[in-house]
């Protein structure tokens, strides 16, 4: 099911259910950690060229619009 900017997708067999890319088995916590390990995107695409910058991009964005969704007020 393409649940974000024909990017993002989730199929409940795959993954376990996590958000990926394009239907592939790279999900959007992979490339979070990817980036947290300092990884640049450059390097990223160069290891998995079946990514675009697009992908990364989206991962992101899909992931901070996700946290703005979740957010609880602390004070």
């Amino acid at each position: 099911m393409n649940i974000y900017k024909n990017i993002i997708t989730i199929e409940s067999g795959k993954r376990s259910g996590k958000p990926c890319i394009r239907n592939m088995r790279i999900t959007v916590e992979d490339i979070l950690r990817w980036l947290a390990s300092d990884m640049s995107f450059e390097e990223i695409l160069e290891d998995y060229p079946e990514l675009t910058k697009e992908d990364l991009l989206v991962a992101l964005e899909f992931t901070a619009q996700r946290n703005q969704r979740t957010s609880v007020s602390l004070s």
